[in-house]
């Protein structure tokens, strides 16, 4: 009776978790969708991934869309077998975001029960977890893999504390690499990584606890054999996956260095340390966890906007020179975020009451949890600091394996969400539970955290101008005090009014748990008091980035590179910041589109307006020099910094003639021009000139100043690759391009002498295959990052076609894991069942 009242009340909380996402998400009730800007920039980089799919059935594995072509690992493409993402799919079956909403809380309920046994306390802990600001900020921005995969970050760690405390090896098995799997599946490699570096904290504990003999060692053992083979099988199942990744990372900005120069050398791995560490966390910006405004909001906040017209004011009305107005340029950067990183979309505000019970969980939770979440938040706390805490990140960017193939600390701040709220309910529900508590330690303890929680929020209240400064060191360098004082003035009233929420909303959860132990009231009543008042904090906290005006008409979500403009746009635009660029883009848009219409030959655009770097307009419409990517190949990279830094009126226009931009896009978004490019070189060309240099760095610099159309350069290591075949001019040869797919080129080559066949297709060593009139032959780089391969005299047909191996070999391993894991599961569920049939006989 007792286990199906229980089932009830887990299902009427599954409907609540429901009902609450999609309260949160009211416009998907009228059809509108969010407008993500990073799923923006996803439409356009891979609509020639999604435009083959449409018409072939098949999958490509790579794109010619942006930075000159790439593989689609990172761009969404799909792998043949992958049975784990089409579960993750199914899970995820409510619109967005109500899904990454619903599966947030049910992932930490299920974590709940696994910790505590109680709905009560996992349901209280899901929307502590569920309604943490980052994942919303996380949402709008786009991050749709982020928050896919730390959705599983809960399940996975039940499905480990069901081995490790439970005891319950098969049902812990089962949920370990289930969610594991999916884990992987969501691909968000850094999420997962910093996980784990939280779950060795985990592993140290169990072991300590074995030496220590407070659990048999050889539980230990097996839990810790059982949970390794889990993660192994989980991620077995998403081979395909990782192999292709891992393959394709070694050649991206992650991968080694090829250039030696003043920020990195030849061979060292990973990024730069500056790039790495630029959004590092300021040790007191921390604090933010507790009170969101600390040190302001995002860089665009609604108030910003009344800041800036009382700024202009005062400028008008105290300067009076063009010295003073350069100046204040200089010391001007967000007026609503004022921390250490160069820009922010919000706080990673956890919630006042959850970090206050957090610390009281500190206090009161099992000591079995208690140190390695500690030892886990701490460390990940101190990591967010980044280049703030330089003695930690270099050992851990130099010692740590794979730490420095991520950017952006701060976003290990996830962890932190994550366990603040396990570690409250676990103290909440020892708290008002556990008989082993004496009522004299939980009021100590209670008033002690309790009294010092809110005297630090008044000591911020009093002396706050003092202690946090509310400005920048740059700012108080460059601005005058009359904008200065109005800074601090306006950012400390933004900061108050969350300073005091935070001071009442602890003092709430303070005075119920006081009450509770006085038994002055009900535990029930005091655990519905203490979710309203949290749910009420995170929930008008997260509205501020993630609401109402991030939803638009499901026309601008699905096709935001609009080539029309009306009055009816201009009426749904206006007011709506998110849409703006749609309406501002439209001209561009349409002159990218009048060239793809008119030249359907297989080229590349050069748009010099919207940004070449950071914008997928272009890829959208047609091949794009540019892009928008965080994983870029790390010679593409190479060569936008060393060439389109610095506009030189030479060189760049050679290295755009090297990758076949045949048309220029040019002038403002008003009136964009589109003009041919005659000089480009096209898809591919004959050179009998090689020009052999020593170093990477003498190949990319020779790039920009030799004629590409005569001269290739080449790696000295390469030479071994002409002996036997030598290169001889032709002035009547060619080499035309015949058929274009974006994973295979056909070409037609004539010629009188042998000759070496560079084409505008960017250098991958893994996957592509050069074939002459159908034999396959070997092919090398030519000029620092294209392809070039060996043609002898005569007529001939050339083809290169990219069928990665890894793909292959992968999915059959992910079919074969994902298959043990049936297997595994099926054997172990029916031991459970013969188990549960010896009890019953015996009468047990």
């Amino acid at each position: 009776m007792a286990k199906n009242k229980n089932l009830i009340y887990i299902a009427v909380s599954i409907i609540v978790f429901i009902v609450l996402a999609f309260l949160y998400s009211t416009p998907v009730f009228t059809g509108k969708q969010l407008f993500q800007h990073d799923i923006v920039q996803y439409r356009g980089g891979a609509k020639e991934l999604i435009d083959y799919r449409a018409d072939t059935g098949k999958e490509t594995y790579w794109s010619d869309s942006m930075f000159g072509g790439m593989p689609t690992y990172q761009m969404g493409s799909r792998f043949t077998g992958d049975i784990i993402k089409n579960i993750d799919s199914k899970l995820n079956f409510l619109p967005r975001p109500v899904n990454y909403i619903f599966m947030l809380f049910a992932g930490f309920f299920l974590l709940g029960m696994v910790a505590v046994r109680n709905w009560k306390y996992a349901l209280l802990g899901a929307t502590f977890f569920g309604l943490s600001t980052y994942f919303y900020i996380a949402i709008a921005a786009g991050h749709n893999g982020k928050i896919n995969t730390i959705e599983y970050f809960a399940p996975l760690l039940a499905g480990i504390l069901l081995v490790y405390i439970r005891r319950q090896y098969i049902w812990g098995f089962i949920v370990t690499t289930l969610f594991m799997g999916l884990q992987i599946a969501a691909n968000h490699p850094q999420m997962t990584y910093y996980l784990f570096l939280a779950l060795g904290f985990l592993f140290l504990s169990e072991l300590i606890r074995a030496i220590q003999k407070k659990i048999p060692m050889k539980h230990f053992l097996i839990s810790s054999g059982i949970i390794a083979a889990s993660c192994l099988i989980g991620v077995g199942m998403n081979s395909q996956r990782i192999m292709a990744n891992s393959e394709y990372v070694k050649e991206t900005v992650r991968g080694k260095q090829i250039l030696t120069n003043d920020s990195h050398t030849e061979g060292n791995s990973g990024m730069d340390k500056e790039s790495m560490l630029m959004w590092s966390y300021g040790k007191l910006e921390t604090l933010n966890l507790f009170i969101p405004r600390l040190m302001g909001g995002g860089s665009q906040e609604p108030e910003g906007k009344e800041m800036m017209t009382r700024v202009q004011e005062l400028v008008q009305e105290n300067v009076s020179s063009q010295a003073e107005m350069d100046r204040i340029s200089k010391g001007f950067g967000s007026l609503t975020y004022w921390g250490d990183q160069p820009g922010t979309s919000g706080p990673a505000y956890q919630g006042a009451i959850v970090c206050f019970l957090a610390l009281l969980g500190f206090f009161f939770a099992w000591k079995k949890y208690r140190y390695w979440i500690l030892g886990a938040t701490i460390l990940t706390i101190f990591l967010a600091w980044g280049s703030n805490f330089m003695a930690l990140s270099d050992f851990f960017i130099d010692f740590v394996p794979l730490y420095n193939k991520f950017r952006a600390p701060s976003s290990i701040l996830v962890v932190v969400e994550l366990l603040f709220p396990l570690i409250a309910i676990i103290g909440l529900y020892r708290f008002f539970k556990d008989n082993e508590l004496a009522e004299e330690y939980k009021q100590k303890i209670l008033l002690y955290v309790g009294g010092g929680t809110l005297g630090f929020v008044l000591i911020l209240l009093i002396f706050g101008k003092s202690l946090l400064g509310f400005h920048t060191e740059n700012e108080k360098t460059y601005l005058p005090p009359f904008l200065l004082d109005y800074l601090v003035e306006e950012r400390f009233k933004l900061f108050r009014i969350d300073a005091i929420k935070a001071f009442i909303y602890v003092a709430i959860a303070a005075s119920v748990l006081f009450l509770v132990l006085k038994q002055k009231l009900n535990q029930n009543i005091a655990l519905l008091i203490i979710g309203v008042v949290s749910l009420f904090d995170l929930w008008t906290v997260n509205k501020r980035y993630l609401n109402d005006d991030n939803y638009v008409d499901k026309i601008f979500a699905e096709n935001p590179f609009q080539t029309e403009s009306s009055d009816l746009m201009a009426e749904k635009v206006q007011g709506n910041p998110n849409l703006e660029p749609i309406l501002a883009n439209v001209n561009v848009n349409k002159t990218l589109e009048t060239i793809a219409e008119k030249d359907k030959t297989h080229y590349r655009i050069f748009n010099n307006i919207l940004g070449t770097f950071s914008e997928t307009n272009t890829s959208y419409f047609k091949s794009s020099i540019g892009g928008y990517h965080a994983v870029k190949l790390r010679r593409y990279d190479d060569v936008i910094n060393e060439y389109f830094q610095i506009m030189d009126s030479v060189k760049v226009p050679n290295i755009l003639n090297l990758l076949n931009a045949k048309y220029l896009v040019l002038g403002g978004p008003e009136q964009p021009q589109a003009i041919p490019n005659p000089k480009a070189n096209g898809n591919a060309w004959f050179v009998s000139d090689l020009k052999f240099v020593e170093s990477p760095n003498q190949e990319i610099k020779s790039i920009g100043v030799i004629d590409s159309k005569k001269t290739a350069v080449i790696a000295s290591s390469d030479k071994k690759y002409f002996e036997g075949k030598p290169v001889q001019p032709d002035s009547s040869a060619y080499i035309n391009l015949t058929n274009y797919q974006p994973n295979e080129l056909e070409f037609k080559s004539q010629s009188k002498t042998p000759q070496l066949a560079v084409f505008s297709e960017i250098y991958y060593p893994h996957g592509w295959k050069f074939f002459i009139d159908e034999k396959e032959v070997p092919y090398i780089k030519a000029d620092y990052l294209l392809r070039a391969v060996h043609v002898p005299a005569g007529n001939h047909d050339i083809r290169m076609v990219f069928e990665p191996e890894v793909i292959k070999k992968g999915k059959w391993i992910s079919l074969i894991c994902f298959g043990l894991f049936i297997l595994l599961s099926g054997a172990g569920m029916y031991f459970l069942y013969r188990k549960r049939g010896k009890r019953e006989v015996a009468g047990v």
